[in-house]
């Protein structure tokens, strides 16, 4: 108990701190529901920005031969890493020869100070038998030492191990990010940051419409190229942005889930191939056999990562392993239980409006049941943040449910609402690429009858039609921070575009619904 006391007292010390430093109050959760707040676009702002350009310095190519480049890392366990790269050169057109996967060799050499890390390969299997430490740098290079083709030095910090009192420093967020000056302003802005954990929830490169763009933005694809083919893969520019994000995340552990642009349809029914090749998931750890949702932990932090372009259905198996991934959780070792993908069930704005809603009415109950804390989505280019709800209720039980799809993307920001005059989608709008359509007439409340509310909707806290990124620092198994930063303030310091602690009430909110207080 004494020690419980102590953490209370550092928590509230830390946020007496964070008050101080910034020079304003920061409000919390139990002080929701709160009033709403709409900022709208600044028009002395651009809606978008073009493509970069493929000869740009940061998207070039900048190794020779079978050199390791586009190197990422992902989290496997809480003692184990991924690391992953790309070896040899693209090509493009009819006379493609494959490249022989045997002709080069994968090997990952580390060690706890860059003159440590082992030369040979014997040296390394041993090294690599031990589980790596939590909370200790790491310095490691990859590629092929009997070619030779290493690559430089490189370094990581792990996170803790999972318990109640130890978090990542700070987890970032980022959604629908793309390839264009604003993605470039985003990451910048982020890497200041200097997160120790990167999600990102879904829609990364927008490499399938690349082409038929012409690198130019358009707020809606379908709108400004109706006769266009298929949103194939280009995989040039997928390399550009594996090469733009390495100096990130070849550092920093960045996990992602799939968003419609990763469905990328090709000849013979495949789909999502570059999603499936580039990246890698913890799926068999946790379960899933599926990388298509899967979860992992961080220190006290259990994440779920679910698929919104597969089958959701409370009869499937992505289902079954949810049901089962929540039973699983240890809500004493991981208090926090946070879960991502792609496309929003809450949702303000004309864009994706109720796009979704096959999807919640499927599995919303089963995430309140088991106290989800916050949800994080994209899909929306734009920042949206909820009061706690479930069920279209505004509910002190229910999960912060934020869409942080404002990554910087070829298709703009979106700036109109469900609720501004005009702007209702009719219910034949934003069918999804794949699973089904619920659209729906409110049945109470001051909708009640109507498919758009005429006003900003009692659930929506807090939106703004910006680009940006999220910092989450979850300070004890009570209190997070959560800061979202948007892009026109990259140059100042502490004035975030919106701040809340966000708290957890776990002596409120049981895991039974029949025991929980509604509003």
């Amino acid at each position: 108990m004494e020690h419980y006391k102590q953490c209370m007292l550092v928590t509230f010390f830390l946020i007496i701190t964070k008050i101080l430093v910034t020079g304003k109050h920061i409000p919390t959760t139990l002080e929701g529901p709160f009033d709403l707040v709409t900022i709208r676009f600044d028009p002395s702002l651009r809606r978008g920005s073009d493509d970069i350009p493929t000869d740009d310095p940061r998207l070039k190519k900048n190794v020779t031969s079978m050199f390791p480049e586009q190197i990422a890392l992902a989290l496997s366990t809480p003692t184990s890493m991924w690391v992953s790269w790309v070896t040899g050169d693209a090509q493009i057109g009819s006379n493609v020869t494959p490249l022989d996967p045997t002709s080069v060799g994968s090997e990952v050499c580390m060690g706890k100070k860059v003159e440590s890390i082992p030369a040979k390969k014997e040296e390394m299997q041993l090294f690599i038998a031990n589980c790596l430490e939590p909370g200790t740098k790491y310095y490691y290079k990859c590629g092929d030492s009997s070619v030779p083709a290493m690559s430089e030095e490189h370094v990581f910090e792990t996170l803790p191990l999972p318990g109640p009192d130890s978090y990542p420093s700070r987890i970032a967020l980022i959604g629908d990010l793309g390839l264009t000056s604003n993605s470039s302003t985003t990451i910048d802005h982020l890497t200041k940051n200097d997160p120790s954990l990167i999600l990102m929830v879904g829609d990364l490169t927008y490499a399938n419409q690349y082409l038929t763009t012409g690198g130019k933005g358009v707020p809606c694809f379908s709108c400004a190229f109706p006769d266009a083919p298929i949103r194939e893969t280009y995989q040039p520019r997928w390399d550009g942005w594996g090469r733009f994000m390495e100096p990130l995340i070849s550092r920093v552990p960045m996990m992602v889930i799939e968003g419609n642009h990763e469905i990328e349809p090709q000849v013979a029914g495949i789909t999502f191939q570059s999603y499936l090749t580039r990246f890698v998931f913890p799926a068999e750890e946790s379960g899933s056999n599926s990388n298509f949702y899967y979860s992992f932990d961080a220190g006290g932090v259990h994440f779920i990562m679910l698929g919104a372009y597969v089958d959701y259905n409370s009869t499937g198996a992505q289902y079954a392993w949810l049901k089962e991934d929540l039973h699983s959780v240890d809500r004493t070792v991981t208090p926090w239980l946070i879960a991502a993908w792609h496309s929003p069930w809450y949702n303000s704005y004309s864009s994706h409006y109720q796009e979704f809603e096959c999807m919640r009415l499927e599995m919303e109950q089963l995430l309140y049941q088991h106290n989800a804390d916050i949800v994080f989505s994209g899909h929306v280019h734009a920042y949206e943040r909820m009061n706690r709800v479930y069920n279209y209720t505004l509910d002190p039980c229910g999960p912060v449910y934020i869409i942080i799809g404002d990554g910087g993307n070829i298709e703009k920001v979106d700036v109109d609402h469900a609720d501004d005059p005009g702007k209702c989608p009719s219910e034949g709008d934003n069918i999804p690429e794949i699973g089904g359509v619920c659209h729906m007439n409110f049945s109470s409340g001051p909708a009640k009858g109507k498919f758009c509310w005429d006003r900003q909707p009692e659930w929506s806290a807090f939106r703004e039609s910006s680009f940006g990124h999220g910092i989450l620092e979850v300070l004890n198994s009570t209190y997070a921070l959560w800061t979202w930063h948007r892009n026109q303030d990259v140059y100042k310091e502490n004035s975030p575009g919106d701040q809340i602690y966000i708290v957890r009430q776990p002596e409120l909110c049981s895991n039974s619904t029949s025991s929980k207080v509604i509003f």
